[in-house]
């Protein structure tokens, strides 16, 4: 069975069989009534409300797949002079341990990366003085073609370290067809986490490439059309692409770069198991990365079953979950009954002493989404700018308070851990302070961590 031909045109469903018709009902979207999928009325016809589609993987044992090119690393002269003293030397200085057979060695600037010069441009128009310790290895890792890994601490650069070599991979693939889903596959899992990964990859489109975001709490029209109209880049949680995937709105055909980010976090929520239904849509000879902020074994089991055995892993940093050196913490024990007391004396001392108010940013951790609704109205009633977020909120409501804290609308943040991996929250004089563990901020290098479940 020919992978372009047959399997495509027989499997897809989302243009021809089942997606975009003008009068026909079997899904998709839908011009002459809302009997399935996307109208121009609204959402009201669902997925396949009269006849629902169920793509299933196809058999990879007998599809004929289309070779691709996956290696575009050219190592630059001065990276290749570079002795293996000098080498090891600058992974001691960045905390670097590498894994695997002939990794190549990292590069110090942005000129040595071999990016395509309209690239290069758009990097350095962006600010940046000189990559991070995670890109400085990882983009020669990812540009090589090989299945990865990559650990590093959140905040260090993780989504350019694989955002910029898929563009690169992209521009050497065959143009997206009518009907042809993305060739670059990230994966988050967080609404947050998508978005926020969506609009960093924007930064750095070139030559008409396009991104888009799928995410379940949205409506389903716009993602649709995004789909439809053609995405190179698609980054989604994962329930919502299985949903779109197995209702044949779009496939994952021409996956050949696929990203798992958080992935770590998305274990700890649950998605292995569609993790493992998205795989088995996907080409089994596509690059894989994976990245995530620490490696437990349950990560190191998927790596060994989702990655090729030869796969090479860098580690920046610890491969546990660490506190960051930058920020002085506190701990604060009491009772149940004493915790909002405690957090409120707290609260009055940081607003009493602060200077401009507007610039005081606190994010307060809770465990339930309860705790959390609760605690934002009692600190709103004490006239305390308050937002709250947590996964019973609509996406128009989270993105408003994620905005409106950013912004400095709102001084506190209060949110489960939907909020707990790689969102930045506040910028200052070019930097970046990233919400790395469960923090409340008192002043410029003073954290307190309030242990908000109390003791019995």
């Amino acid at each position: 069975m020919s992978y372009d031909s047959t399997y495509q045109n027989n499997n897809r469903g989302g243009y021809e069989r089942g997606g975009y018709s003008r009068g026909g009902d079997r899904g998709g979207y839908n011009r002459g009534n809302d009997r399935g999928g996307y109208n121009r009325g609204g959402n009201r016809g669902g997925f396949g409300r009269s006849q629902p589609i169920n793509v299933t993987p196809p058999v990879w044992s007998e599809v004929t797949l289309e070779p691709f090119t996956k290696d575009f690393y050219n190592e630059s002269p001065s990276v290749a002079s570079r002795s293996n003293e000098d080498v090891a030397a600058f992974r001691k200085e960045n905390e670097m341990v590498i894994k695997g057979d002939n990794v190549c060695k990292p590069i110090t600037s942005f000129d040595e990366a071999g990016l395509p010069e309209n690239l290069l441009q758009k990097v350095k128009s962006q600010g940046y003085d000189a990559p991070t310790g995670i890109q400085c290895q990882g983009w020669p890792m990812a540009l090589s073609g090989r299945d990865m890994i990559g650990i590093a601490k959140t905040g260090s650069g993780k989504t350019v370290s694989f955002g910029l070599p898929a563009i690169v991979h992209i521009l050497a693939q065959p143009k997206l067809k009518r009907g042809d889903g993305p060739i670059a596959l990230v994966l988050a899992p967080t609404r947050e986490l998508a978005n926020q990964i969506e609009g960093e990859i924007r930064k750095f489109l070139i030559n008409g490439l396009n991104v888009t975001t799928l995410y379940g709490g949205a409506p389903k029209g716009k993602q649709i059309r995004d789909l439809q109209n053609g995405c190179e880049i698609v980054v989604a949680t994962p329930g919502r692409l299985l949903d779109f995937v197995k209702s044949g709105v779009t496939n994952l055909n021409r996956v050949t770069y696929l990203v798992l980010d958080e992935a770590d976090r998305m274990l700890d929520m649950g998605f292995e198991d569609q993790l493992r239904e998205i795989l088995s849509f996907i080409r089994p000879d596509k690059q894989t990365l994976m990245w995530s902020a620490t490696w437990p074994k349950e990560v190191r089991a998927l790596a060994s079953d989702f990655m090729a055995s030869d796969a090479i892993q860098v580690n920046v940093g610890s491969e546990g979950l660490q506190a960051s050196k930058t920020i002085t913490q506190k701990f604060e024990f009491c009772s149940r009954f004493e915790k909002k007391d405690v957090l409120i004396k707290h609260m009055e001392t940081i607003f009493d002493g602060a200077e401009d108010q507007k610039d005081l940013k606190i994010i307060i951790f809770t465990s339930t989404k309860s705790m959390c609704d609760d605690l934002t109205s009692d600190l709103r009633y004490k006239g305390f700018g308050a937002g709250c977020l947590h996964g019973d909120k609509s996406q128009s409501e989270r993105d408003w308070v994620l905005r409106s804290f950013k912004q400095g609308t709102l001084n506190v943040l209060i949110a489960t851990d939907v909020a707990a991996r790689g969102l930045g929250m506040y910028k200052k004089k070019n930097e970046w302070i990233e919400k790395k563990e469960r923090i409340m901020k008192l002043h410029d290098d003073v954290f307190v961590f309030l242990k908000f479940s109390g003791i019995d």
